[in-house]
């Protein structure tokens, strides 16, 4: 990571999924309702006119490649704000979003109600070292990424490199970039919510990646309003 110049993670904009668990937070349902996998939801309209309205901010000093997630809601957002810019996008499946196994698409209540046992692990264990069933732990996922942005340096010496992918990627590439530990990284998640299509981003100096803008949504406005929606299952 340090022989980057520049290193920029992109949230996803908004998706049907979020919107769709925000509603069934919001009802106290146990269950989100969604026909599609994970990987196979896509933005919303608004999620749509939060990824051009990126673009701006991308054309002014692009980069010189996007590594994009294999969930088409990245890989949308990725294809709207690169738009005519003259940035080549390559998918990786290791800024896929973080597995829930038998959590996938259960609420809050829907982990309380209908898995009990869980919910006690998951409260015990923590966030980050807490892996459900057929699913992954923060601490999974940041073993793939420390795979990648070795991979990432090593292919883009000197270069400008922009992520697109998801809320945890975004929490974990900070960890990663700015050597954090856990409790550092569970203050920061408990004191911000990832917002869709925000950026946050680092620019080398004195030999180190040092902090830039983190979570910025400054590009967002009008029809492109800011959202701070949840995944699409409890976590």
């Amino acid at each position: 990571m340090r022989e980057l110049e520049w290193l920029a993670v992109v949230r996803h904009g908004e998706s049907t999924g979020n919107a769709a668990a925000a509603a069934a937070e919001a009802g106290g349902a146990e269950v989100i309702d969604l026909a599609e996998r994970d990987a196979d939801v896509p933005l919303s309209e608004t999620g749509r006119q939060q990824a051009a309205a990126l673009t701006p901010l991308l054309a002014g000093e692009p980069p010189g490649v996007a590594i994009v997630s294999p969930y088409l809601r990245a890989r949308q957002t990725a294809e709207i704000a690169l738009a005519g810019l003259p940035v080549p996008a390559r998918v990786d499946e290791r800024l896929r979003d973080r597995e829930l196994g038998v959590l996938d698409l259960l609420t809050t209540r829907g982990v309380a109600v209908r898995l009990p046992g869980e919910a006690r692990r998951r409260a015990r264990l923590g966030k980050f070292y807490y892996r459900p069933p057929g699913g992954e732990s923060w601490a999974d996922v940041l073993l793939r990424l420390r795979s990648l942005l070795r991979d990432v340096a090593a292919d883009h010496p000197g270069g400008r490199v922009v992520l697109f992918a998801h809320e945890a990627v975004v929490l974990l590439v900070r960890y990663l970039v700015e050597e954090l530990d856990e409790p550092q990284l569970m203050a920061v998640a408990r004191s911000v919510t990832i917002a869709n299509c925000s950026i946050s981003s680092w620019r080398r100096a004195g030999g180190l990646l040092r902090p830039e803008r983190f979570n910025d949504v400054g590009h967002l406005h009008g029809d492109a309003p800011v959202t701070r929606q949840e995944e699409v299952h409890a976590d």
